[in-house]
């Protein structure tokens, strides 16, 4: 149905919204039997590549250069690393070091979240090795002690990563507790639910589905609002120092 230009995306200097209304298919080199909905690229301001993966059975995403994270939203995946593979399903994950070879092929139909990301090496770092694992089987913390809003760390906290990627879920009426400003930027995914986002000096109701990009700088904050929880995935750079340009 036309809906006569209306759309809740949105495109600032310092942040975007984008929603699975306005969601247009692409087609990356060396894909087969599936489709990409790039979310956050250079082309936007940003210093890593998100876009989710659309995939029919037997699909596949071709090679990456760079750093890949995967996060099966739907379907399964096999994802091969020398002569092995490990099968992903829904809530699993993949993290992929630079130059790792590797095949990423859909068992079934699937939707994965993808990040991409040219790794910032540090002298004396040993560069991170291949991990697979679940979201379940990450221990949740609360954030700043509220017990109605939990963090789970997909990624080790160690400098041999240059990103972190996180679930955050927040119980009906959970909000943060201080409007952020900081130098990291963010690529976050709506997994669940919904509730309002603050971004520069615009709030945007959000839901499942829907995806932001935050700027290094951008004031935000979020507060749960509905009877269910709400939940998302979020990129942002780590530990590296903030004169080492990223773009």
């Amino acid at each position: 149905m036309h809906h006569l230009g209306l759309t809740r995306s949105v495109r600032r200097a310092n942040h975007a919204l984008h929603t699975p209304d306005a969601f247009i298919r692409t087609q990356i080199p060396g894909m087969s039997k599936a489709a990409a909905v790039v979310h956050a690229s250079p082309a936007l301001g940003a210093a890593f590549t998100q876009y989710t993966a659309e995939m029919e059975a037997g699909g596949r995403l071709g090679a990456c250069l760079h750093q890949r994270f995967l996060f099966v939203l739907e379907g399964a995946v096999e994802v091969s690393v020398g002569p092995g593979y490990e099968l992903l399903v829904k809530g699993d994950y993949a993290y992929l070091p630079e130059a790792t070879a590797h095949d990423v092929m859909a068992s079934e139909p699937s939707r994965l979240a993808v990040i991409e990301k040219a790794y910032q090496k540090l002298r004396g770092v040993t560069a991170p090795e291949p991990i697979f694992s679940s979201e379940a089987k990450i221990g949740g913390q609360p954030l700043m002690g509220d017990l109605d809003l939990i963090v789970r760390s997909l990624l080790p906290d160690t400098v041999a990563f240059d990103f972190a990627v996180n679930t955050m879920t927040y119980q009906p009426g959970a909000g943060l507790s201080m409007v952020e400003v900081h130098v990291m930027e963010h690529g976050l995914l709506m997994l669940e639910g919904g509730g309002i986002y603050r971004l520069d000096e615009q709030w945007y109701p959000v839901t499942a589905g829907d995806f932001i990009w935050m700027g290094p700088y951008c004031p935000q904050w979020f507060g749960a609002i509905g009877k269910t929880p709400a939940k998302y995935l979020i990129y942002k750079d780590w530990n590296r120092h903030p004169l080492v340009q990223t773009k």
